[in-house]
């Protein structure tokens, strides 16, 4: 059995010439992540979201396909080509079962993805005209052998991909998009859609890393002057946001805005322990909004018209269940103990260690953590305490067993995360170091020899 990183050449055509599937310890993780959350969305789907338009099963598996084709690529144009594949599929999904609201989302977040893609193709071609490759490896190889004019050239294309990836992360200013389409979703789509975003900052990650990261000279670590503060307005334009959420669904999806400003300032750092450390809160925040949007919908049936919304409505018929899932979700999520949340956030603190670092990391980080649990409070006891009577019950939809599955499935990540947390934090240690040290992804690809 091979160990390491390991890669696969579509008909044998070697790189940096053909199509490369690569697969390391960072790519793995967020692979079995995507499984675990599309194994969560499918169960969910089960109790009768697949049944409310067509095609819900494939289309979600070309979903996962086109996230893991994203995580596995070894060269940005099939980076974009997979891109374009878990868009389309998303389009689908997210106008699936029809309604106002989803088609006024879809049509904003069609556009925005359009005007992205273009910026993707338009940046592609200018690193290729710069490098003469694509192939992430090859070019990280390259790109410290540019003229001063090429790359000039080179960073401007850089810059084209940072403001592409921020729009799939969500990065601010490019973030408007995502509180509506995620609340507009139907829950099993929005719960995949977790990942989503994660794409994105897993482009940030594997393209200013190995790319343009300490190998690449004059531009070396070039988007950190702009990531640093965008990654804290990011946090605090998600914590407004979750403050003024109006619902169960906004408010999930402005945690979603927090946790990629999170995993910003954990790039930001340029550090494999912070990388790590990223990484560990990376699988805790996707798994835990994943369920907070299941929960959501859950909590919605037994409301009445009044759905997740926070005002007053009938009392719901399940309180115990649905308050004890909504308890471990909200403490998870905002980050305390004994949740997979607090070690999460504590990685994320120690990895700053200049004065400078810490003076700005760590009082973002708790106010923001300080702000999550008041809006999840506020959210709990509208919900659960505050209704205007039992109303009736013989009209009340009982959630499924299915939903109930899909919703464990995703809490339990957060207890196994502490109770195997060095497992956990050793493997996030190895990728972020592989992730980091670049000879291993040259040998393995063979790109040394090639380019003497």
């Amino acid at each position: 059995m091979q160990q390491g990183p390991t890669f696969y050449a579509l008909g044998n055509w070697q790189a940096p010439f053909g199509i490369v599937l690569f697969a390391d310890r960072l790519s793995m993780l967020l692979v079995v992540l995507n499984g675990i959350l599309g194994l969560g969305a499918t169960l969910y789907a089960f109790a009768g979201v697949d049944r409310e338009g067509k095609y819900f099963h494939p289309l979600l598996q070309f979903q996962l396909m086109g996230i893991n084709g994203a995580f596995l690529t070894g060269d940005l144009f099939n980076l974009f080509v997979f891109f374009e594949v878990l868009l389309i599929a998303s389009y689908a999904l997210l106008i699936h079962g029809g309604g106002k609201q989803k088609t006024l989302a879809n049509v904003h977040y069609v556009i925005l993805n359009l005007i992205g893609s273009s910026l993707f193709l338009f940046a592609l071609g200018t690193l290729y005209g710069t490098t003469g490759t694509l192939n992430i490896a090859d070019m990280a190889l390259r790109i410290a052998q540019l003229s001063a004019g090429e790359q000039v050239i080179a960073k401007a294309g850089g810059l084209l991909l940072l403001i592409v990836f921020g729009l799939k992360a969500a990065m601010l200013p490019l973030h408007f998009w995502l509180p509506r389409t995620y609340a507009a979703a139907s829950a099993p789509v929005a719960a995949l859609f977790a990942i989503m975003t994660k794409v994105g900052i897993y482009g940030i990650f594997r393209v200013y890393t190995v790319i343009f990261g300490e190998q690449a000279g004059e531009l070396a670590n070039m988007v950190q002057p702009w990531i640093w503060p965008l990654a804290f307005l990011t946090i605090i334009v998600g914590s407004i946001g979750a403050l003024a959420s109006p619902n169960l669904r906004h408010l999930s999806a402005n945690l979603v805005v927090i946790s990629v400003g999170t995993l910003l300032i954990a790039f930001a750092l340029r550090t494999p322990q912070a990388t790590a450390a990223g990484l560990f809160y990376l699988v805790h925040s996707t798994l835990v909004t994943g369920a907070l949007f299941l929960i959501a919908d859950m909590v919605g049936q037994q409301r009445g018209k009044a759905l997740d919304w926070f005002v007053m409505a009938r009392k719901v018929s399940q309180p115990a269940l649905l308050g004890i899932l909504f308890f471990v979700g909200a403490m998870t999520v905002a980050g305390l103990p004994p949740f997979s949340g607090f070690i999460g956030k504590l990685v994320v603190l120690q990895s700053a260690h200049s004065a400078a670092e810490i003076l700005w990391i760590w009082p973002i980080i708790l106010i923001a953590g300080l702000i999550t649990i008041i809006a999840l409070s506020r959210a709990g006891t509208t919900m659960f305490w505050r209704y205007t009577g039992e109303g009736d019950r013989s009209q009340v939809q009982r959630v499924s067993r299915w939903q109930v599955s899909a919703v464990i499935l995703l809490l339990l990540g957060s207890p196994l995360m502490v109770i195997f947390g060095a497992v956990v934090t050793d493997y996030t240690t190895a990728a972020a170091t592989e992730l980091h040290q670049l000879q291993g992804l040259f040998e393995v690809m063979n790109l040394q020899e090639a380019t003497k």
